[in-house]
């Protein structure tokens, strides 16, 4: 792609290499950048420059928007891809790459930062109609308007940051006696974490579906979706396995789920991929939870049952290109599941860091996403995810057989891993049936320990 000869990845790990393999087949140069605890790392190697940021801290390295900055200018890159996480929703970071006339692939800073507020964010759905949680979209300024809003509502409800994601700053609260004790705790959370404090309350939903909705949107007016994920298994609010399309719809409720996400992108003006998160309850009704901005962790199988590529998408919609699809040329392709596999206790969670003294992987019917290769070392300044395996069928039990296969060829040395809770997970008959929700990997674990 012409318009773009270089581009600088303001990432690490599993999501810097798949970045750099669509840019080597788009004929882009790369730059990775990295901290000095990733000198080694695979991703290093396999871009076309690449230069140091600054030590294993995430906030003096990949986090340091002046220092990420100066690297694009030196090495003359003129586009930058954030991938997920880190500065991928930092409307601060998007707005400085305008002002320094380097693209951003993303969209506009100010519809991060209208998305990155969870409270506005609602309030912009529900001027056109799509369904959000009931609760209380202004900002609480103290615990006792909490406890008097909290009533009205009636419990149990969540408390939830208005800004960031990832499950932190979020408590359910079953009574008054709750909302006193951690109001203040996690309005610290929030502010630590995210830089702001502002919370909200809404009703909890229980034993709920995650679904998302993935879409694409140009700068000409064209929006498309690329179908939904079904993303229930989860522990302590993150992802572990997610599939496409989800079991749990019927191709009625799929349709609407599915118009409605795109009727709430049109309202934003949005441009770029990006995803529209849902909970559903055990009626099939959904609500609207937030957006996400950037590329998704699990865009895999999205790409999988759709035959796309999500990163040339969003390269080609940054350069200003019309969407090469109409809707009604997207279409559904089998069955798709990924599986997150972490260096952590698979019981425990704790993170288990060290150095992949012996990796084997499948080699057939199979995807691999990874961070890592054999005598890599798994850090522990960062997230422990090693990679992601992804299979693809003709059906979700073809999907699901390849996946088993894939887990059992997988052998690692040298730390521990959740590839036994994946095993798990894989021959649960609840997961099989496709029945699951939010609180299925909680009941998995009581009952197989």
């Amino acid at each position: 792609m012409s318009c773009f000869e270089k581009m600088l990845i303001a990432n690490r790990g599993e999501i810097a290499r798949r970045i750099i393999r669509t840019c080597k087949r788009l004929g882009i140069k790369t730059v990775a950048i990295y901290s000095e605890a990733d000198v080694e790392a695979p991703f290093v190697e396999e871009a076309d420059e690449a230069v140091c940021v600054g030590p294993a801290q995430a906030k003096k390295s990949y986090l340091d928007i002046d220092k990420v900055i100066e690297a694009a200018k030196q090495t003359g890159a003129t586009a930058i891809h954030p991938g997920y996480g880190f500065l991928s929703e930092n409307p601060a970071f998007a707005r400085r790459c305008e002002e320094e006339g380097i693209t951003f692939i993303g969209p506009a800073a100010s519809i991060i930062e209208q998305m990155g507020s969870k409270i506005e964010a609602r309030r912009q759905m529900n001027k056109v109609g799509v369904p959000v949680v009931p609760g209380w979209d202004g900002q609480l300024y103290s615990v006792e308007q909490a406890l008097e809003i909290a009533e009205q509502l009636g419990y149990p409800l969540m408390l939830k940051a208005s800004a960031g994601g990832g499950g932190i700053g979020m408590q359910l609260i079953h009574n008054a006696e709750e909302l006193k004790k951690i109001y203040a705790s996690t309005m610290q959370r929030a502010s630590s974490y995210f830089g702001d404090g502002t919370l909200f309350l809404e009703k909890f939903i229980s034993n709920p579906h995650h679904i998302e909705v993935q879409v694409a949107c140009d700068h000409h007016g064209n929006a498309i979706h690329l179908f939904e994920r079904e993303c229930s298994v989860q522990r302590r609010n993150q992802k572990v396995v997610e599939e496409s399309p989800s079991p749990f719809l019927d191709e009625e409720t799929r349709r609407k789920l599915l118009d409605t996400a795109l009727r709430g992108v049109k309202q934003i003006g949005y441009t770029n991929v990006g995803t529209m998160e849902f909970i559903f309850d055990e009626n099939k009704e959904f609500y609207f939870l937030e957006m996400n901005t950037r590329l998704q962790v699990e865009h895999p199988v999205t790409e999988e049952i759709t035959c796309l590529d999500l990163v040339e998408l969003q390269i080609r919609i940054a350069a200003k290109e019309e969407l090469p699809y109409k809707q009604e040329d997207i279409q559904k392709n089998g069955h798709s599941i990924e599986c997150r596999l972490y260096a952590e206790d698979p019981k425990t969670f704790f993170p288990s860091p060290g150095t992949l003294q012996k990796l084997t992987l499948p080699a057939e019917e199979v995807r691999l996403d990874f961070a890592v290769v054999e005598g890599s070392t798994v850090s522990p300044f960062y997230d422990p995810m090693i990679g992601k395996i992804i299979t693809h069928g003709v059906s979700r039990n073809d999907a699901m057989r390849k996946m088993e296969q894939a887990l059992e060829n997988i052998h690692i040395e040298g730390l521990k891993t959740n590839l036994s809770l994946l095993q798990l997970i894989l021959k649960d008959p609840e997961f099989r049936g496709g029945i699951y929700t939010t609180r299925f990997l909680d009941h998995l674990l009581v009952t197989s320990n």
